[in-house]
């Protein structure tokens, strides 16, 4: 059997997580001849990745996967693995003060 690795992008519909999984995906033929693909995600075999993922911040099972590599042209998709330092600029108002 042949091996590769595929890492797919998957986006939640509902709170907007954009995550990565890596698959290992075996080719083979079966016991009749057939082309066979058997999609193993961290050593335990699971279905094809679709539109049953869940994601892993809400739990959400409204999810949609990116064609492979997406992310890469798409950087800014991926949150920051830290949040924003704030901005220490204190905000001013765009409107005048009124002189009485």
């Amino acid at each position: 059997m042949d091996e590769e690795r595929r890492t797919l992008p998957f986006e939640c519909r509902r709170c907007w997580h954009v995550w990565e999984e890596e698959y290992v995906v075996r080719h083979g033929a079966d016991a009749h001849g057939h082309e066979r693909e058997i999609w193993l995600l961290g050593g335990v075999q699971v279905p094809p990745p679709g539109e049953g993922a869940v994601c892993p911040r809400c739990g959400c099972q409204q999810c949609t996967t990116f064609p492979e590599g997406y992310l890469s042209r798409h950087p800014e998709l991926i949150p920051p693995a830290e949040p924003a330092a704030p901005d220490a600029t204190p905000l001013l108002s765009p409107v005048p003060r009124r002189i009485y």
